[in-house]
């Protein structure tokens, strides 16, 4: 077993609106993630799933609760967990290589360094030729890969990944999926992985986190037993996936 990495104790989130409504987004949430997991988070729309990544990412505060991360308790950001958007979030302004290397600058990485690191990065994600390009040059795929190399390039432990995939076409998604975990596989960083879509949860997760109708919470943990490399005319994948979508379909009923 992998050593600990992130743990939520109780972990829950309330917005209040401007006509002071009280919102409940989650609740409850106990999670333990090791390292080197490969975590899918699954649930209906509006079950707190991208709140609880970007809680985790910093970019939002929780109403109560814990999280621990190594052990000890994590109230701030931290470059140690990265986060990609379904958004490719990136500088129009500056080039693929100095999108790739923005977190190290702002971490105070000397210039050839940078450009070193990115450069290793961008070979990883295939488009080292592209490194001088801008991002209005490039394919939805093309920038979103961009955009993980960049992640990837501030060494995080993990990697919080909100709907990467969602924007893109089939084939292109299709084709994302497969370049995700053979770079998973060549960097072992811990992934949460958020999707609305069942089969991209199976074909990439270790384990599956499927989350109940809002105020979100830990419905049932699902551990893929499937070998790598996933084939989708696998029988146990056909029953894991009706398994999923009955769970989600009966919390769209309540």
């Amino acid at each position: 077993m992998n050593s600990l990495i992130l743990e939520t104790k109780d972990l829950h989130k309330e917005y209040t609106t401007d006509k002071k409504r009280v919102i409940k987004a989650l609740a409850e949430i106990n999670l333990k993630v090791h390292s080197n997991d490969f975590l899918c988070i699954l649930g209906p729309s509006g079950c707190g799933k991208s709140t609880l990544l970007r809680i985790f990412a910093g970019l939002e505060k929780s109403s109560g609760g814990s999280i621990f991360y190594k052990n000890k308790p994590l109230t701030s950001s931290t470059h140690e967990i990265g986060m990609v958007f379904q958004e490719y979030s990136l500088l129009p302004w500056r080039t693929v290589i100095g999108n790739v290397s923005l977190g190290l600058e702002f971490l105070g990485k000397k210039r050839n360094k940078r450009l070193e690191t990115a450069m290793r990065y961008l070979r990883l994600v295939g488009l080292e030729d592209y490194a001088q390009s801008y991002p209005y040059e490039l394919s939805g795929g093309m920038q979103q890969r961009v955009a993980i190399a960049r992640s990837l390039a501030n060494d995080p432990e993990i990697l919080l990944m909100d709907e990467p995939f969602g924007a893109l076409d089939a084939h292109t998604r299709i084709l994302l999926q497969k370049e995700l975990l053979r770079i998973w596989d060549n960097n072992r960083k811990t992934v949460l992985f958020v999707t609305h879509s069942v089969d991209e949860a199976i074909y990439l997760a270790d384990r599956i986190l499927v989350m109940s109708a809002g105020p979100g919470t830990l419905l049932e943990e699902i551990t893929v037993d499937i070998e790598r490399p996933r084939k989708r005319s696998d029988p146990e994948y056909g029953r894991l996936t009706t398994r999923i979508l009955e769970m989600l379909d009966s919390q769209i009923k309540q």
